[in-house]
């Protein structure tokens, strides 16, 4: 089968893209049965497409990057299949589009949680069709998610790549949208307890990549995916033995086999925050441990009293 042709990633030497001028949020964005693509594409449409890209496939006519992003497989298998889940079982609204630039780069930092990580993919989607420039999030994410059989091919073409300040760097230098998620595992495998709360956002290698790169830091905050898997158990011994961060127990899986997989239809919202810069700091400042720690701070209190205040714009977990 014919190869994919390779895009270089590069900008003009000694160049830095430009952040546009952003405008603080005002309401929520249109429901999201109102953007995207068309739903009501005929079948003849719909076969017509799937074979121009079965073509595309066989003949190696479609492009991905240095990361390995291909935006062909995006468009077409990719965002398609989680444009159910988007729109019509978790019903998600985002608030505060507008914070992010129509161009150039910046670090969209988030919470996370849900057992499972459906937070990135739903931000990720929520940015492209919800976003007025449609802008790609480049996701970073841990090993163990790219040494997963499938999965890590998947995330690959997706364009997501490896959470380290090289790749991390690199993209930003590109102009593209980059999303990372600081609690790691201890976010995303936390008890039902301790839902919608923080925990701790590592050493800042995320500020350094941003003040290294001069991009805006822009603070997302979830809520919802804390109760699609409520985690009240942890297999501790079997995923050890599994190699796994941790094996979780729902009140849906063990017990249901594989319809426990199903996530609960619980209502979101997303609320992408005021950009902080760093533009104005220098690339040096990226060395002083006691700044990087502040903004670090600044940025995890953001957060946090962001999910707060969507709390209680929610009516009910459902609804």
């Amino acid at each position: 089968m014919p190869e994919a042709r390779v895009i270089p990633m590069t900008r003009p030497s000694g160049s830095r893209p430009r952040i546009q001028p952003v405008i603080p949020p005002t309401d929520l964005a249109p429901p999201a049965d109102d953007v995207g693509p068309p739903v009501g594409q005929s079948w003849d449409d719909r076969v017509a497409e799937g074979l121009a890209f079965l073509r595309r496939r066989l003949t190696g006519d479609y492009e991905v990057d240095e990361f390995g992003f291909d935006a062909d497989f995006t468009d077409h298998i990719y965002l398609p299949a989680l444009r159910p889940l988007y729109r019509s079982w978790f019903r998600i609204e985002t608030l505060g589009m507008s914070n992010i630039p129509d161009t150039g780069g910046a670090l969209v930092v988030a919470n996370h949680s849900g057992t499972v990580p459906m937070d990135g993919l739903m931000t990720s989607l929520a940015v492209h069709d919800d976003h007025p420039a449609k802008r790609r999030l480049r996701l970073l994410g841990a090993d163990l998610v790219f040494k997963l059989p499938l999965i890590g091919s998947i995330a690959r073409k997706t364009g997501n790549t490896l959470a380290c300040n090289p790749d991390a760097e690199r993209l930003l230098s590109s102009g593209e949208l980059v999303g990372v998620y600081p609690e790691g595992f201890k976010g995303v495998g936390k008890s039902f307890s301790d839902r919608y709360k923080l925990q701790r956002f590592g050493r800042g290698g995320f500020v350094s990549a941003a003040i290294r790169t001069g991009v805006p830091i822009i603070p997302c905050s979830i809520v919802g995916a804390e109760e699609i898997y409520p985690m009240i158990g942890n297999l501790k011994s079997l995923a050890r033995v599994l190699g796994v961060p941790y094996l979780p127990v729902t009140p849906t899986f063990p017990l249901l086999g594989p319809l426990g997989l199903v996530p609960l239809p619980s209502k979101w919202l997303i609320e992408f925050g005021e950009p902080i810069p760093t533009a104005h700091l220098g690339a040096s400042a990226a060395e002083d441990p006691m700044l990087v720690f502040n903004l670090t701070d600044q940025v995890r209190e953001t957060i946090q009293q962001s999910l707060y205040s969507l709390l209680m714009q929610r009516r009910s977990v459902f609804s």
